[in-house]
């Protein structure tokens, strides 16, 4: 399994500084949503600027306009970006065609997809699909555990490429693995932590070997 680090409500230098402290220990890096509203691409930029060696996801949350979108997030650095799986299917076919141009990748957020849109775009091949549960429903409505039952009844194939996203924590990361998630996506469990090196280091030692020591 994958550790993606999600950077969202801070600025660019915090956020620079923050990957640095826990680098080692993540695979991905994800210029949240926030960073891009507040900064722009100079945030994706800045990231891939500092982080050469990483893979730079940028949570663009694609909803329409795909073809410039997509422009602008690869030519700053970014080496995939994301679309909403609710988007039109126009927005959705453009986003992978333009990732193909450029041999990059597009994962397609299932926040708020149905089950007939998700049959439809399970047959997209070469994406990357996001289980998640959004800020809101976390904060709001007070949904913020990941069961393991409903896990494997997102999608039909392990074929696909599946992250997950939205307050987990080690706990939750070990259901998780055991339903099949390639890529685990973390924010505030790492970013927010008393000691986010040590946190960092927690979550991928569970994802990389199976098992978390507490030493």
């Amino acid at each position: 399994m994958k550790i993606q680090l999600a950077l969202d409500r801070l600025t660019i230098s915090e956020a620079i500084r923050l990957t640095r402290l826990v680098e080692s220990d993540i695979d991905w890096i994800e210029v949240g949503t926030s960073l891009i509203k507040e900064f722009g691409m100079e945030s994706v930029r800045e990231m891939k600027k500092a982080f050469p060696h990483k893979t730079i996801l940028a949570d663009t949350k694609t909803m329409d306009n795909a073809k410039y979108e997509a422009e602008i997030s690869f030519t700053a650095g970014a080496d995939i970006i994301t679309v909403m799986g609710n988007a039109p299917k126009v927005t959705i076919e453009t986003c992978i065609e333009m990732a193909r141009t450029y041999q990059k990748r597009v994962m397609i957020d299932l926040l708020n997809t149905s089950s007939e849109q998700l049959k439809s775009l399970l047959t997209i091949e070469d994406a990357i699909f996001c289980l998640h549960i959004s800020k809101d429903e976390q904060e709001l409505s007070g949904k913020n555990e990941w069961k393991n039952s409903e896990i494997p009844a997102a999608y039909p194939t392990p074929s696909h490429t599946i992250a997950a996203a939205g307050g987990i924590t080690i706990d939750s990361l070990s259901q998780l693995l055991a339903g099949g998630i390639d890529i685990a996506i973390i924010g505030s469990a790492i970013t927010k932590a008393a000691n986010p090196s040590e946190a960092a280091r927690q979550f991928n030692q569970l994802a990389k070997g199976g098992v978390f020591i507490n030493e």
